[in-house]
């Protein structure tokens, strides 16, 4: 397999074990109702359950809650980014008309990334779909993400580990536009100012690490800030709690009817959701756990960023040595 494979797998799964704590955290925010509010009445509609998230780390295991899937599932979600991205952006900027020395465009490289994020979204949806619920969950008796896939599967089949999808695909095709956008921005500014500054005489190896940290980190925390608010709707979508459709009652046999069938469930989708969440708690709710996300996305993203790169360097010497020319 090609080296940005073994890379993105790599890079993915450390950024999982890495920031998981602080994603927990995020993840109860997101789904949490706002405590002024009142709760909502038994209905035929999905309700979202308050979770404490005072103290979401009870236990040693806690720290790790939900990571089963994301380790494996984002492990494969990021190799796939990383070959279609890499793939996508070297055909697009193979048509670049300044040839084939020019940096890539940052239109270009939006595109490329919004595309690997749309191509991620097969792996992204049960992946995120497992963990959000395992991260939510109060016993750790109901955490396992085997058990949760287990029990989805049984009750709604393959369908029901990706619900949710549309807004996840949407979610991912915008966010990684913005990230590798965001990550190449800050490249070029920096190996601007490093090029300026090398006659102080600091240490090449230094002065790449200190590039490639900042730039993963800013680049995280950009993507974050321009999805948040589907990120939000994503969560509860996805970790809603619903109610059964009740059967009728006057009917004559209803009650014995009631025991041999299981009625059938509604959901809310991603719009009702979003509406709901407006009119009941404000446009604050969007952005709620966006200081915890942010400093996730810095330090899981600088970490990613920095095991991608140091595993392509090992893996592909020639691409640092392109790299290099691209610059002089």
């Amino acid at each position: 397999m090609s080296a940005d494979f073994w890379a993105g797998y790599i890079s993915g799964a450390a950024g999982i074990l890495i920031g998981n704590p602080l994603d927990l955290i995020k993840v109860r925010l997101q789904a949490s109702a706002s405590a002024s509010q009142p709760a909502p009445s038994i209905s035929t509609h999905p309700t979202v359950t308050t979770i404490p998230y005072t103290n979401p780390f009870t236990s040693a295991s806690s720290l790790i809650r939900g990571t089963t899937a994301p380790i494996l599932g984002y492990g494969a979600l990021n190799a796939l980014l990383f070959v279609t991205y890499n793939r996508t952006s070297s055909l697009l900027n193979s048509q670049n008309p300044l040839g084939a020395t020019s940096p890539p465009s940052l239109w270009t490289t939006w595109i490329a990334g919004a595309i690997g994020g749309l191509a991620t979204w097969v792996v992204s949806t049960p992946t995120e779909l497992v963990k959000c619920r395992a991260q939510i969950s109060t016993s750790a008796a109901t955490a396992s993400s085997w058990g949760i896939t287990r029990e989805i599967l049984r009750r709604e089949g393959v369908r029901g580990l990706y619900f949710g999808g549309v807004v996840t695909a949407l979610r991912d095709s915008v966010g990684y536009g913005f990230y590798f956008w965001s990550y190449e921005i800050t490249t070029r500014l920096m190996e601007k100012k490093m090029r300026e500054r090398v006659s102080d005489g600091r240490s090449d190896g230094v002065g790449e690490a200190v590039k490639v940290l900042l730039c993963g980190g800013v680049a995280g925390v950009a993507t974050w800030v321009s999805i948040f608010p589907l990120d939000v709707v994503k969560t509860r979508v996805q970790t809603q709690q619903y109610q059964q459709v009740p059967l009728p009652t006057a009917a004559e046999g209803a009650a014995l009817l009631a025991t041999q069938e299981q009625p059938a469930a509604r959901k809310l989708g991603a719009i009702d959701i979003a509406r709901n969440a407006y009119r009941t708690e404000g446009a604050g709710v969007f952005f709620r756990g966006l200081g915890v996300c942010s400093l996730r996305a810095f330090i899981v993203n600088a970490a990613q960023w920095a095991v991608y790169e140091w595993i392509m360097k090992e893996l592909d010497p020639q691409r640092k040595v392109a790299n290099v020319k691209l610059l002089d």
